[in-house]
């Protein structure tokens, strides 16, 4: 079994910054992919950033540009930084993780206020 604990949520104004961290621990063995996924009020989980092994990475369209994600393997950690953030970024971000089954963190409340 692998546990997500997510950090870093907050409100903030629109243009600011965040940076969300998810640290992975219990039974891992390998960790494959690691990302993140957003479910603002009323909507669908949805894609936002995911990061492998190797480093590549991947982003939705709508934050391309102004979030980064970054990993640290040695810590089973994955960072997402959120840059130049808008209203509509706010949601509550959740932490995935391939390891190798899929694993979800509780989630971090980020807020955007104009």
């Amino acid at each position: 079994q692998v546990q997500l604990v997510e950090s870093g949520g907050g409100l903030v104004q629109v243009g600011g910054s965040l940076r969300l961290s998810c640290v992975a621990s219990g039974s891992i063995f390998s960790i494959n992919a690691m990302g993140w996924y957003r479910q603002a009020p009323g909507k669908q989980r949805e894609f936002v950033a995911t990061i492998s092994s190797g480093g590549n990475t991947y982003y939705a369209d709508s934050v391309k540009g102004r979030f980064t994600i970054s990993r640290d393997n040695a810590k089973n950690t994955v960072h997402l930084q959120m840059n130049s953030l808008k209203p509509d970024d706010t949601a509550v971000y959740f932490c995935h993780v391939q390891a190798p089954y899929n694993y979800w963190g509780r989630g971090t409340q980020v807020t955007v206020s104009s």
